[in-house]
């Protein structure tokens, strides 16, 4: 668990989480959908976020991908961040993804957030390197990933459906073992 501030916690996905995501994901259905694929009624339900959820934990325990929600203290979800697709071998990567509650937005969240991830990648996971995706038109997105120090390295094309529609993607990246490397230099 990682302390974004005095009153949100970043924590694992755990089992009984489906109402409470269900809650989160009704409540910004509206900000959500430009910045997602299209969604099924069935989705915003809590029994199809808590089948989600289990196969979320079982990603987790097979280190496929490790998957968080951002959580106040009174137990109410305000976003989601993920680690997707985590690759072992030569290739040490994951896919980084999340978002916020329309109602926290422009609190350092999502910074800090994706902050503590890296940490996790690289501390915990051993990941060489973390990949990101945003629409093209998604600044306030591209801001969070450049506060902490991805760097851009291309646009791909009609990259995935969202909202309906195959749309172009600026892709990031950040390597994580540079950190390491910076870090055993200090005296």
């Amino acid at each position: 668990m990682f302390a974004l501030d005095s009153e949100h916690t970043l924590r694992s996905i755990r089992i009984g989480d489906g109402a409470a995501l269900a809650r989160a994901y009704a409540a910004n259905r509206e900000h959500l959908a430009p910045w997602e694929p299209m969604r099924p009624a069935e989705f915003f339900t809590p029994s199809w976020q808590e089948d989600d959820v289990k196969s979320c934990v079982e990603d987790a325990a097979s280190a496929r991908n490790a998957r968080f929600v951002i959580e106040s203290s009174d137990g109410v979800i305000f976003g989601r961040m993920n680690l997707n697709n985590i690759v072992r071998g030569a290739f040490r990567s994951a896919d980084l993804g999340y978002w916020i509650d329309h109602t926290r937005q422009g609190r350092g969240l999502a910074s800090r957030g994706v902050e503590a991830l890296v940490a996790y990648a690289r501390d915990a996971l051993s990941l060489h390197r973390l990949q990101a995706a945003t629409l093209v038109h998604n600044g306030a997105s591209q801001r969070v990933l450049s506060v902490n120090g991805f760097g851009r390295i291309g646009l791909a094309p009609r990259y995935l459906r969202i909202a309906g529609e195959w749309q172009d993607h600026v892709l990031f990246q950040r390597l994580l073992d540079d950190d390491v490397s910076s870090r055993e230099e200090r005296p």
